[in-house]
């Protein structure tokens, strides 16, 4: 039962029990992934989990049952102590080698004594789960010794233990990529305190607002932004990018990177369990103890081939009476390949999938991927940014101000309010390096619009509402302009002076420089609809959806019709991926086949979501389907492989073309080799993006 240490409203402090540490980042990645959970971090050293959420009681029961849920050992990875045994290999062949030069009378006991513990695993197994791999070696090795066939039976020994061995680093191999993509954390961190002096504190120490700094060759231990210094970073381990970037005054940067060249003093806003490196490993993980379909049918299949193999022995063995013929289809595991494969690829692909940016959350997330068929992108922060662009400044004829005049007199004004069309005249007007007019106080029409006196001249800039309206400036001239503008779907901003209209200005949503790359390379993967759900109003929509080309455009939807828009196109039979990054996209997020939350998203967004993206960028979306479809086709065609080659090794066996010996071999070989193909798809450069995020 968890003890609350402490509780504030929105907040728990929880005591962990310290007799299962190992299991402490799993129950924090349960936490993080309930609804309304804000943050979670993991304070080790003090056994304690602390907990931000939305101060609900329900999310408060939930947060309790998520952590309060038994965790199955299997579930967590396992401790190195249960690594590959080399001493046991080392053991049992010296054991075969001794039996072949000892006299007959000793030959027998040496024998025993060598495979005596793969008998008993068999036992056990079949005391304990049935028919599994575990029985089928301890037939294969023990019909040999009973025939006192002992070279026979140590040599199988041998390659079992051989096989062991190598299915075990390679499965280790492949649990070590998460520790080569995060490295450790540090034991100490270097921080400037107020006063300027530069202090070393232990790493569980260090507090939002530290200021921590980082030298050439050091490593970035939080998340932040940098205060002071400029140096060449290098994020490769954790957003794919695959060269340094310089990083200045006022840059973000993220735990995990490396400064090549320079010195950084960093402001830290994420620190310990709530860093992006922190979140990959729990994200991780937790994936990791969430096996795919194709993983759970794997296993599956693998036990239901050890009977195909007892079943075959049986046949050949009542056809032909030949003990040796018997011995030989004993040998031949057609699970082995299919077992142990299916996980090493799946881990190497969520390992690459975090290289690339994308966090998955479980292996059937990727899995999912695969098979969508349709992607629905929410517009506003997806496909577009969250601002605006101007792509109009039109003057009715005999206006007196030109374009620049006109720009820097909106944008003189337009800086006193925060109003995203605002933004985008100011922010236009700094790139041409306009000069600022003076003007005298500004007045605020809430909805409206904005008002000034500029060198004895009354200047309003608003909507056609307000100057209409309100101020009874006449349209004459413009409509047909204005008709044109809005059938483009773009907003108008309208000025006047003294009560005439001077100035017309046209804004879009800022598409994502990336956005028309990302749609092409999607279909070409094999997506066959793309859609858009936004509130936009028709013609608004439309003029997005024809310039990227979408085949479905959802328009004037409200925040709860999302989710509706994907269970109707789940209706229709197709698979659905939903990209969003919104509070209201939670629903959709978990209505759709696969959820993608953008890095900037809400937290409960990130919370529902399957695929969390590591960078404000689409560039990840077609390498996640391109890895995920890879990994899929890897997964079959290994499976394929080993149904074939362990069949004709069958048939050999069968037939009596193949030795106990030859058989063993020949079949430890094949599962050997499909592990390291499996194990081979981490291919470091395959997995980043292939146009890096700056």
């Amino acid at each position: 039962m968890t003890v609350i240490a402490h509780e504030t409203s929105g907040r728990l402090r929880l005591r962990l029990d310290r007799s299962s540490a190992d299991l402490w980042t799993r129950s924090a990645a349960r936490v993080e992934v309930v609804r309304g959970v804000k943050e979670v971090r993991l304070n080790a050293p003090c056994a304690s989990l602390i907990v931000a959420f939305d101060g609900t009681a329900d999310t408060r029961r939930a947060i309790l049952k998520a952590i309060d849920e038994p965790i199955a050992a299997d579930a967590v990875p396992p401790a190195e102590a249960d690594g590959p045994d080399l001493a046991q290999v080392v053991m049992s062949g010296a054991l075969m080698a001794l039996a072949a030069v000892l006299p007959p009378p000793l030959r027998g006991p040496v024998t025993v004594l060598n495979v005596a513990g793969v008998v008993l695993r068999g036992i056990r197994a079949a005391a304990r789960d049935g028919l599994t791999v575990e029985v089928l070696d301890a037939a294969a090795i023990s019909l040999p010794t009973l025939r006192r066939e002992y070279l026979t039976a140590n040599f199988t020994r041998f390659l079992l233990d051989l096989g062991g061995y190598i299915e075990a680093s390679t499965a280790r191999r492949s649990d070590h990529l998460l520790r080569d993509l995060l490295q450790a954390r540090p034991d100490t961190v270097t921080i400037e305190t107020p006063s300027g002096e530069v202090i070393e504190l232990p790493y569980d120490e260090v507090v939002e607002g530290a200021r921590v700094v980082v030298g050439t060759g050091g490593r970035v231990p939080v998340d932040g932004v940098v205060a002071a210094g400029a140096a060449w970073v290098n994020a490769s381990a954790v957003t794919g990018e695959s060269l340094p970037v310089p990083r200045e005054a006022g840059d973000s940067v993220l735990s995990g990177s490396v400064v090549e060249d320079g010195r950084l003093v960093i402001a830290a806003e994420r620190v310990g369990e709530a860093t992006t490196t922190a979140r990959i490993s729990r994200y991780i993980q937790e994936g990791l103890a969430d096996p795919s379909g194709i993983q759970s049918e794997s296993q599956k299949m693998a036990n239901r081939r050890v009977l195909i193999t007892l079943a075959s022995g049986a046949g050949v063995f009542a056809l032909t009476r030949d003990w040796r013929r018997l011995e030989s289809v004993f040998l031949v595991d057609y699970s082995c390949a299919v077992k142990f494969g299916t996980p090493i690829a799946i881990k190497a692909a969520m390992f690459r999938a975090a290289k690339g940016g994308c966090l998955i959350k479980s292996g059937r997330s990727l899995e999912a991927v695969a098979a969508v068929d349709t992607v629905v992108f929410d517009k506003t922060g997806t496909l577009t940014h969250n601002t605006l662009e101007v792509t109009d400044i039109h003057r009715p004829a005999g206006a007196a101000l030109d374009e620049p005049e006109l720009l820097a007199l909106v944008a003189s004004l337009a800086e006193h309010t925060s109003h995203p069309v605002a933004g985008a005249v100011v922010d236009l007007a700094k790139r041409r390096h306009l000069a600022h007019i003076g003007h005298e106080e500004v007045s605020f029409l809430v909805g409206h619009g904005i008002g000034s006196t500029v060198c004895g001249r009354s200047i309003r800039i608003g909507s056609r509402h307000y100057l209409e309206e309100h101020e009874g400036i006449g349209f004459e001239g413009v409509e047909a302009l204005i008709d044109r503008l809005a059938h483009e779907g773009k907003s108008m901003l309208f000025v006047s002076a003294d009560g005439e209209l001077i100035g017309v200005i046209g804004l879009r949503d800022r598409l994502r420089a990336e956005t028309p790359a990302v749609l092409r390379r999607l279909r070409a993967l094999g997506i066959k609809t793309v859609a858009m759900i936004t509130g936009d109003h028709e013609a608004k929509a439309r003029q997005i959806g024809t310039a990227l080309g979408l085949d479905l455009v959802f328009h004037d939807q409200k925040p709860e019709d999302k989710a509706r828009v994907v269970e109707a196109l789940k209706a229709e039979g197709r698979t659905v991926a939903f990209v969003g990054d919104g509070v209201n996209d939670g629903p959709a997020l978990m209505a759709a086949h696969v959820g993608i939350a953008m890095p900037r998203a809400a937290d409960i967004a990130r919370a529902t979501a399957d695929i969390v993206l590591l960078e404000d960028s689409l560039d990840a979306i077609p390498m996640l389907r391109g890895l995920a479809t890879e990994t899929m086709a890897l997964i079959r065609s290994n499976f394929a492989a080993s149904v074939a080659i362990n069949s004709a090794i069958m048939a050999g066996a069968a037939l009596g073309r193949l030795s106990p010996v030859a058989t063993a071999t020949l079949h430890n070989g094949t599962t050997i080799a499909i592990l390291l193909r499996a194990l081979a798809s981490t291919g470091a450069g395959r997995a980043r993006r292939s146009t890096p995020v700056r």
